[in-house]
């Protein structure tokens, strides 16, 4: 005998600034930042997040480590809410006939050195055209989630295998193998690869590896003996510039200032 299947009642949003207490929460992972952040009490912040659970059915934040984050219901909605959010914003940019203000928190996950040498030095001229944005730079050794929504953007070696995300190629990135004075003067002569047998290398922790692309010494075909190990570029910078061992480093450590 067949039975006829239940129509499951879609979600009802009855409060669409919900979704900005929402958007504020999962951004800040705080409660509290969301409120003052939305000019409220944390407890209007809190009250808004449970009626917007309910109506939607599931939980959309889960407490973690370092706060709240999105789980993954809540990760499909902000989906959607973000494109509101920026389909309302173009409306009063339209309707105003000027831009909209650019306001708000913007953390960037990039590699140490590309993020102490190369960006924060360029952030002047784009602050003080937009003096109400907020930049949060995250200098980790390894590429924080956008699913997890650890930052908003990210600048990475390699592309996201999954999900669905904006990707833009900034760069081909140079290395240069470098040694320092000093140790060059006391070891022999390098004239040809097969001259890099035995000497001393700097490297990374290979166990702490942003991408397999990093692994550059065992592309020339070496067995490194590695007497320095580091998770970041700045301090195999140093430990090269102090006479430690050979090491490889990116161009745009070594020449800043170029383009």
């Amino acid at each position: 005998m067949a039975r006829r299947a239940r129509s499951r009642t879609p979600p009802t949003v009855t409060n669409w600034s919900d979704l900005r207490y929402f958007l504020e929460a999962a951004r800040t992972r705080s409660h509290t930042a969301a409120a003052r952040r939305l000019g409220v009490e944390h407890t209007t912040v809190s009250r808004r997040l449970q009626r917007l659970a309910r109506e939607y059915g599931a939980p959309l934040l889960e407490r973690a480590r370092d706060g709240w984050v999105p789980t993954e219901a809540g990760r499909q909605l902000m989906v959607h809410a973000e494109a509101m959010e920026a389909a309302a914003l173009a409306a009063a940019e339209e309707l105003a006939g000027a831009p909209a203000t650019v306001t708000g928190t913007v953390r960037l996950g990039v590699p140490e050195v590309l993020g102490a040498r190369v960006l924060t030095p360029r952030l002047p001229p784009l602050l003080q055209q937009h003096p109400d944005l907020h930049i949060e730079l995250l200098l980790l050794p390894r590429s924080p989630s956008l699913a997890a929504r650890e930052a908003d953007l990210t600048v990475t070696l390699d592309p996201p295998r999954q999900g669905r995300y904006y990707v833009t190629r900034l760069a081909q990135l140079q290395y240069d193998l470098c040694a320092s004075a000093e140790y060059l003067a006391q070891h022999r002569p390098i004239t040809r690869r097969s001259d890099l047998s035995g000497h001393r290398f700097v490297d990374y922790v290979q166990d702490y590896l942003l991408s397999d692309s990093l692994r550059y010494l065992d592309e020339l075909g070496l067995s490194p003996q590695r007497v320095f190990a580091a998770t970041g570029m700045q301090a195999q910078y140093e430990a090269i510039r102090c006479g430690l061992g050979l090491g490889m480093l990116a161009r745009y450590l070594l020449y800043p200032d170029t383009s």
